[in-house]
């Protein structure tokens, strides 16, 4: 038996359509803003945010809150 389409995807309590993507929730931290996941062909993917390294000793995490960069 074959599926009518492409398949949505479960995570955690919530379904998401196939090429959907959200943030994650975790409890009890909330929505996980530096992690994207997507749902492709009924299958989750998950990926943290690449940040480029920083050279500097004490970096601000001023307009990306995932990123830190020099001041």
């Amino acid at each position: 038996m074959q599926a009518d389409g492409p398949r949505a995807c479960r995570f955690g309590r919530r379904w998401y359509l196939n090429n959907e993507s959200w943030h994650p929730s975790v409890p009890p931290f909330g929505e996980m803003k530096c992690i994207l996941c997507w749902c492709v062909s009924g299958e989750t993917h998950c990926q943290r945010q690449e940040c480029p390294p920083t050279a500097c000793t004490s970096p601000a995490r001023r307009d990306n809150p995932c990123c830190a960069k020099c001041r």
